[in-house]
């Protein structure tokens, strides 16, 4: 699997994991305006997702050896790693099975436990959508709306349509996200622990890091410490970014 990424700036290497159905775009203005200063920020599409191949194998272990063979590739022998959301859950992966190739753990959001469904309603607009059918982005987008309330969210998952062969079409693989969603919502399957250097931030306002949590995650990563951005959701990056990057930053200086 030979990843897409945008690669900024030099220095120490930290490499950013976005969310599902997200893509490495997401992380552009935070990697270019803040990152890079001090990094050399690598940030790829997952499989499945952005610009990256498509593949009928949609689980943690994949895209962490696919992140892997891209380090291989670019001749990173060791990385710091954020994850947001699902992209947390990667990073987790890959503390855990490739300890000595992560030199510190950020995980954005997420917890290392399962996760009840509940992006079954939004996967299946998606498909309803058959953007194939539409000419022009606005009927797509006035589909969604009919399915999917918030604005933002819709504009994100927009952000996934590109024009194709005079028509239009959705990037990612959205077939085989939809058929594996229970591999997505799984817990961590490593049965390992990661020593290094490990950073959990929340969104106050966010349900996907609770306290209850905690022993959890202490049972995975004995170093972690617990961040909180209060008044902010789960897309913590997008809604408090100097806020969010200032706690990156601190920590990665540590």
């Amino acid at each position: 699997m030979d990843l897409h990424f945008r690669e900024y700036g030099s220095g120490a290497p930290l490499t950013i994991l976005h969310g599902l159905l997200g893509s490495g775009g997401n992380w552009h203005t935070l990697s270019r305006a803040r990152f890079s200063r001090s990094h050399r920020v690598v940030v790829p599409d997952l499989r499945n997702h952005g610009r990256s191949p498509h593949d009928s194998r949609f689980d943690y272990e994949a895209m962490a050896n696919d992140v892997i063979a891209l380090w291989d590739k670019l001749e990173i022998e060791s990385s710091a790693v954020l994850g947001h959301s699902m992209g947390g859950k990667v990073a987790m992966h890959l503390a855990l099975a490739y300890p000595e190739r992560v030199s510190h753990l950020i995980v954005a959001d997420m917890a290392p436990r399962a996760y009840q469904p509940g992006h079954e309603a939004l996967l299946q607009a998606l498909i309803d959508a058959a953007p194939q059918t539409h000419d022009s982005r606005a009927s797509v987008e006035a589909f969604l709306a009919e399915r999917i309330q918030d604005n933002a969210v819709r504009q994100f998952l927009l952000k996934n349509l590109e024009r194709h062969e005079g028509g239009y079409r959705w990037q990612m693989n959205l077939e085989v996200i939809a058929a594996n969603y229970d591999r997505v919502i799984e817990g961590l399957t490593v049965f390992a622990t990661f020593e290094g250097p490990t950073l959990f931030i929340r969104g106050g306002n966010s349900p996907y890091v609770l306290d209850d949590d905690l022993p959890l995650i202490e049972a995975y990563f004995p170093s972690a410490e617990l961040k909180t951005l209060l008044g902010t959701g789960h897309w913590l990056h997008a809604e408090s970014p100097g806020a969010f990057a200032d706690l990156v930053e601190e920590f990665l200086t540590q």
